[in-house]
């Protein structure tokens, strides 16, 4: 059914005006963004069908991509941009209350900075922040991307930014894609590796922080660091 032959209270953007964002549902949220349909499908129904291929609802969205969006008939690349465009500026949302000068005061502070940025990732993705004498923040960069060792996540490559920024500290973030938390024998070794040369260039290593689906380990709780 197109979406104008739906009685006009039903409609998704005359809904939203009248009752506010809001009040749509999912589907007509995603239909919103969609914008128009195909012969004979309305956004509405090519919504509804991008919602099919999320097992896990709509947190399942976050970790779609080009491919998979694209294999739904009538969602070509533009409508998958859209989509994939909306989901990204929610997870830059959601991390952009954190001013520059934000304060570490624990692990949950960090980790609530990256959660919601790489929980949804599908490869492991090492970043620093890097913290002055006070514990602020100086910056937040991606040091690598890829499966975490010790070859890829190389304290030359961790360090130089640090170095040059004259940090006093650093937190250590990456995610584990499989959503378990739980640091393994690699990340233990990589960190003993990193807080060691932390030690020779003056930078202390506060905490290597480990995300999961929704949940995060801190190695210095646990003991490691």
């Amino acid at each position: 059914m197109r979406i104008q032959a739906l009685p006009e209270k039903e409609r998704p953007l005359e809904k939203a005006m009248l009752d506010g964002i809001s009040s749509v549902s999912n589907a007509e949220l995603l239909a919103l963004i969609i914008h128009s349909g195909m012969k004979n499908r309305s956004a509405l129904s090519l919504a509804e069908d991008v919602l099919s291929i999320c097992e896990g609802g709509l947190f399942d969205l976050g970790c779609k991509g080009f491919g998979e969006l694209m294999e739904i008939p009538g969602l070509g690349p533009g409508k998958a941009a859209a989509i994939l465009a909306a989901v990204e500026l929610g997870k830059r949302l959601s991390i952009s209350r954190q001013p520059m000068r934000h304060r570490i005061l624990d692990a949950d502070d960090a980790a609530s900075i990256f959660m919601e940025r790489l929980r949804f990732e599908r490869k492991e993705h090492f970043a620093v922040i890097q913290l002055n004498v006070k514990g602020e923040i100086l910056a937040q960069e991606d040091a690598s991307v890829g499966e975490l060792s010790s070859a890829i996540v190389h304290p030359r490559e961790v360090f130089r930014s640090a170095v040059r920024r004259s940090a006093a500290s650093v937190i250590f973030i990456h995610n584990h894609p499989s959503g378990d938390p739980a640091p393994s024998e690699e990340d233990l070794k990589t960190t003993e590796r990193l807080v060691d040369a932390g030690k020779i260039l003056g930078i202390t290593v506060l905490d290597h922080i480990i995300i999961g689906d929704g949940s995060f380990s801190s190695l210095r709780s646990m003991g490691y660091i």
